[in-house]
């Protein structure tokens, strides 16, 4: 298992709940708890309550010292269990870091010189460049690099193609393609060179990578909390204010009663104020809201996706309009084989023999469905190309782009399939004729948006081969599943405007953007912005990079050029365009997480106030003993122990998130209510009981 794999395995990482317990201890330094104002306010507690445990020793105190002991080691439990839930969400991409870094290394670079002339498909001779460290090359510099070099730093292809190993960011073993002029001309520092050569210029200075950038955002150095976070975190702040205040107000009354109630009842001591603070001050979600924000980073880290910060995951939550290319998301990308069409009284098995023989040298995704088609539509297996008396050995003649077409010649027998303007052409240049009904099938597939190749046995036209852009098996259903969570989706694609529609219309998508330009694309992406929609969309190219800029959540294929994935603010390792999809989920999935512990933990200090109050002032007002309706003796301790151990209850829901199911803003909240709301209100009388039993039986 790579590096990279094992640490986004938790169960593979060696050491990581030891590694959290640890930084679980360091993260009790007040200077770091104090962004967590919940939390560090209850360390307040614990350090006031172990200052009180430590003068009960000595005697100086009416409350019995163990019971102030305890109360006092559980309330640093439960800062401690808070920090191992932040500390367990951040291990993995601290893991992550570790590895990007060992990854990470000063290399060999062939600099060229800044006069070179690049010479259209000629690779650099040896004097043309110079070995030096990759620490030297700078922004805008050129360099070399072929078959076996490691490429020493991110750069943009201006010249050559070349075969890439690139398992060391993506954690995937197949190669892929990079080349100059399109959209996959971009190079990551620290991948292999398999074949093939390449000229690079320099597109990021030392320590502004892209492998540099990821280290810093997979170990959490620049994760900022979200608008959303940032707003829950004061409306956290306010609570806990509020409870502070109530508490030194509670004191303040419980002396005064039993000062005019004639010595009858006894003052709330300072200890079991500060547990009452701590039970109903919102400890829960404070203690997890941190580890929520990693965690929702880690699970689009997992799924090879990084992003620059938390406010583009949530703002995915959110999205509510969906852009989507065509080609490689909504459809296959490689056109496939769907019929065969005979023309001037041609036989269909004729046509599918001939179709086959001339697609077995073609090996594009469209050359091979063609033989496919023909197995297995028509029967047609495989045969032998060697020669006989009979049959003459066989010249196969590969597809090219330049010729567009692929065939075999056998003797004197000339076969061919290709574009249909290339053959028309090489038909007429024969002295061939091209009849009506050929025109009209090529038309007919032409206007329904798929591609007709034309079949010729000796410049003498057979048939049209029907390729057609595939829809995605089951993407109409998860489009029907965004539909239903109230999210518009938009195909864009060059096509024309019928082919679009053709498409379109298989697919399910709610609209579609049809010959579309960098300028249509941002226009279109600003009229919904301007209707308080959310937008997201993917792109991969130059031209996408305005329409990314703007988008609210851009996703950038890391395949694509170096403009695309600077104006994201996502990057898709994989390169897989329909990972919008799964990031649109995790996004609605944070804010559920979220929500349902926000809900639980507001819920648990409402049943904690009713469980906990009439034990706590019982001391002062012994008319209240008739509301502990639990029967409890240990009420406070308990209190305090079920506000601990349910932290660490939730950490996997905290981590993990809740399982998303596709359903309206409506359904979904009705659900959080019933869940977590009721949930929430019943667990702690349950939980504060059982607690209780438990102490009677050890206390005897």
């Amino acid at each position: 298992m790579s590096d990279l794999r094992q640490a986004k395995n938790p169960h593979a990482v060696p050491g990581l709940y030891r590694r959290a317990l640890i930084d679980a201890f360091w993260k009790l330094n007040p200077r770091t708890l104090v962004h967590n104002p919940v939390m560090f306010t209850v360390e307040i507690g614990s350090v006031i309550t172990t200052l009180l445990w430590l003068r009960a020793l000595t005697g100086q105190s009416e409350e019995p010292a163990g019971f102030i002991g305890a109360i006092s080691a559980w309330l640093w439990f439960t800062v401690l269990f808070a920090n191992f839930a932040e500390a367990l969400a951040e291990g993995r991409g601290k893991a992550q870091a570790e590895a990007l870094r060992r990854m990470r290394q000063d290399t060999i670079a062939k600099r060229l010189d800044n006069r070179y002339a690049i010479q259209k498909g000629k690779s650099p001779e040896p004097t043309d460049y110079q070995n030096v460290s990759s620490s030297t090359l700078r922004k805008g510099d050129l360099f070399y690099v072929q078959a076996d070099d490691t490429i020493p730093v991110d750069g943009e292809v201006i010249e050559g193609i070349a075969s890439v190993n690139e398992s060391a960011i993506t954690g995937e073993s197949a190669p892929v393609i990079r080349e100059s002029g399109g959209d996959r001309s971009a190079v990551t520092g620290g991948t292999v060179i398999l074949s093939d050569w390449l000229i690079v210029r320099v597109s990021a200075n030392p320590g502004e990578g892209f492998l540099d950038h990821m280290i810093s955002l997979v170990e959490g150095a620049k994760r900022q909390k979200t608008p959303n976070e940032i707003a829950l975190s004061l409306l956290l702040i306010g609570i806990t204010a509020i409870f502070v205040v109530v508490s030194a107000t509670l004191w303040a009354f419980s002396q005064y009663s039993v000062q005019t109630a004639a010595g009858i009842g006894t003052v709330i001591s300072v200890t079991v104020l500060i547990s009452l603070f701590v039970c109903l001050a919102p400890t829960t979600i404070g203690g997890l809201l941190s580890a929520i924000g990693i965690a929702g980073m880690d699970r689009l880290i997992q799924r090879n996706v990084i992003t620059t910060s938390g406010r583009a995951i949530e703002a995915a939550g959110d999205v509510d309009i969906l852009l989507l290319d065509k080609t490689g998301t909504i459809t296959l990308g490689n056109r496939q084989a769907v019929e065969l069409i005979p023309v001037d009284g041609t036989d269909i098995m004729n046509l599918a023999e001939t179709a086959q023989l001339a697609s077995l040298a073609d090996e594009t995704p469209e050359g091979r469905s063609i033989v496919v088609l023909a197995k297995e539509k028509y029967g047609l297996r495989g045969r032998s190309v060697g020669g006989t008396e009979t049959a003459p050995e066989m010249q196969f003649i590969p597809f090219s782009s330049h010729t567009r077409m692929s065939g075999v010649d056998q003797g004197d027998v000339r076969i061919r399939k290709g574009a249909a303007d290339v053959m028309f052409a090489t038909i007429l240049a024969h002295g061939g004729t091209i009849s009506d009904q050929l025109k009209g099938e090529v038309d007919r597939i032409a206007r329904a948006g798929g591609t007709p190749l034309v079949v010729t046995r000796d410049e003498q036209a057979l048939g049209v081969v029907y390729l057609k852009d595939i829809v995605k098996g089951g993407i109409r259903e998860r489009f029907a599943q965004l539909r239903k969570m109230g999210i518009k989706t938009v195909m864009i694609t060059g096509d024309n405007r019928l082919t679009a529609a053709t498409i379109a219309a298989e697919a399910g998508v709610d609209d579609f953007l049809a010959e579309a330009t960098p300028e249509s694309k941002l226009k279109l992406i600003r009229e919904y912005q301007s209707g308080g929609r959310m937008v997201a969309m993917t792109g991969d190219g130059t031209n996408d990079a305005p329409a990314l800029a703007q988008a609210d959540v851009a996703v950038a294929m890391n395949t694509g050029t170096q403009p695309a994935r600077e104006a994201a603010n996502m990057v898709d390792l994989d390169s897989n365009p329909t990972k919008l999809l799964e990031i649109v989920e995790i996004g609605k999935q944070l804010l559920m997480t979220r929500g349902a512990l926000t809900t639980f933990s507001i819920a648990n200090d409402i049943a904690k106030y009713f469980a906990i109050i009439p034990v706590a002032f019982a001391s002062t007002y012994p008319s209240l003993g008739v509301l502990n309706i639990l029967q409890l003796q240990h009420g406070i301790l308990s209190a305090v122990i079920f506000n601990a151990v349910i932290i660490v209850a939730l950490i996997p829901l905290a981590l993990h998130g809740v399982k998303y199911r596709p359903m309206s803003a409506d359904d979904a909240f009705r659900n959080n209510i019933v869940i977590y709301g009721i949930g929430g209100v019943i667990a702690p009388f349950i939980g504060i009981k059982i607690i209780d039993m438990l102490l009677i039986f050890m206390c005897g």
